[in-house]
Parts: structure tokens; C-alpha cells; sequence
């Protein structure tokens, strides 16, 4: 049997950068200097997702179906709240901002994610006694997802 060749998450950092790339690929977005957001524990699930269109001709009783729009959807990300932390600190003045921001997540085998995003969200979370002051961030991804493969 072959060796499973999954990874967990352990290691993925995500950084911003408030400048955008003067070309959109792994090059523009490499020119560019990004800060790492500390303290991230979760960053959700994110990426293109179409929308279903549906069609019901007469002459048949099957649903006919096909891809419409496509969204690269939000990364929902949950951060330990740090006032001064460089990357939340970014996160938090975009939030008042209309301009894309741009992202890059590296993973832990060294696969890198670029894509641009509005900071839609910056909330507290204070819970209970026996946790940590967190965060919740959302990033509406804006344009395509760039995926360099690991080297």
C-alpha cells in the first residue's frame, strides 16, 4: 500500500500585505512584502464554489443542470485578539476600508495560496472564564485564488 501522502495544518501561517500586485500572479504577488497575522488558530474553508442553475424542459421529466456563477468565497478565520499585533493591526485599519487587501497562506508542505480580499469583519469574542479572548475575521476573497504548487 502507498504511504498517504496528507498533511495537517500545524505550521500553515496566512500574512497581508495592504499593496496589490502589478500583475496578478505568483510573480506580482512575490514582489510584494507581507506581514503575518499572529495568532491565527482556524482559518475555515475557502474556494470556488459554483452556482447551480437548473433547467425543467417540458418534452422530459429530468432536471437539466449546469454551472452558473462562481464565488472563491470567505476564509473565516479565528485569531487570538493581540492589540498591536502587526498583521491584526492591518486587519483592522482595512476593515474601514473599501480597497482589496492581498493574502498569501502557505501551507505546511510549502504549497502557497495568493488571492485578494475586503476585510469584511473584525469581532471580539470574549466567552467565558476558561478561554482565550479571540477574534473572528472574515476576508471576502475578491478575485481568483493562485495556487503555486510546493518546490
Amino acid at each position: 500500500m502507498a504511504a498517504s501522502g496528507a498533511f495537517t495544518s500545524a505550521g500553515t501561517t496566512i500574512e497581508i500585505s495592504n499593496n496589490l500586485p502589478a500583475s496578478y500572479d505568483a510573480t506580482g504577488f512575490e514582489a510584494l512584502s507581507f506581514t503575518e497575522i499572529g495568532e491565527v488558530s482556524d482559518l475555515g474553508e475557502f474556494g470556488r464554489e459554483y452556482a447551480e442553475v437548473t433547467f425543467n424542459p417540458l418534452g422530459d421529466r429530468r432536471t437539466v443542470k449546469r454551472k452558473g456563477s462562481y464565488n472563491d468565497g470567505n476564509v473565516s478565520m479565528t485569531v487570538a485578539r493581540v492589540p498591536g499585533e502587526a498583521g491584526q493591526t492591518i486587519l483592522q485599519t482595512a476593515l474601514d476600508s473599501d480597497e482589496s487587501q492581498s493574502i498569501k497562506v502557505t501551507l505546511q508542505d510549502g504549497t502557497v495560496l495568493y488571492f485578494t480580499a475586503q476585510v469584511m469583519s473584525y469581532t471580539t469574542n470574549v466567552g467565558s472564564v476558561d478561554q482565550i479572548t479571540t477574534a473572528s475575521v472574515t476576508l471576502g476573497i475578491t478575485e481568483d485564488i493562485i495556487e503555486e504548487a510546493a518546490s
